[in-house]
């Protein structure tokens, strides 16, 4: 057993790690909560059922950690694909993102996002969840998240073009 687990860390821990990070903005923080999310997985490995993928299971009990830590905390604010033309210089959402300077912005902007448009897209593009995984985080469909991806993406490009505009 001990085996399966230290390769379920070794698969998994950088991406949760990064996930966890763009959530709260705080290494040590997202350390710890990686660290107590790859533990309660362990611990409860017995009511996983298989109907999802170790990575969304292992992201959703992160989420659970985060949000609860959040509740916690006196101060809510923690330190915490399409290919379409988007811009009017003709560049794509895709380009930007695979643009240093531009995903620099992007990666500021998120954070204007609120909730859960900012997590959602984290989770797709930073940590490669399918919209179906997106949708079993939340509870919710496959569909919902795919909608609250695209709004999320059409709220930070706007946020993009009133920064390149002003």
């Amino acid at each position: 057993m001990q085996k399966e687990f230290d390769e379920i860390y070794r698969l998994y821990s950088a991406d949760l790690y990064h996930f966890i990070l763009s959530l709260c903005k705080n290494e040590s923080l997202a350390m710890d909560i990686m660290q107590d999310t790859m533990l309660r997985a362990i611990e409860n490995i017995d009511k996983f059922k298989g109907n999802c993928s170790i990575k969304t299971y292992l992201f959703t009990i992160a989420r659970n950690l985060y949000l609860d830590t959040l509740k916690k905390s006196e101060n809510k604010n923690i330190s915490s694909d399409g290919t379409e033309q988007e811009f009017a210089d003709g560049t794509s959402f895709v380009d930007r993102l695979t643009d240093k300077e531009s995903a620099l912005t992007i990666h500021r902007l998120l954070h204007c996002l609120d909730e859960p448009y900012k997590e959602i897209f984290s989770l797709r593009v930073f940590a490669e969840l399918s919209f179906r995984e997106i949708g079993d985080i939340f509870g919710n469909s496959e569909n919902w998240a795919r909608t609250a991806f695209f709004r999320a993406k059409k709220k930070l490009i706007t946020l993009m073009t009133k920064e390149e505009e002003g």
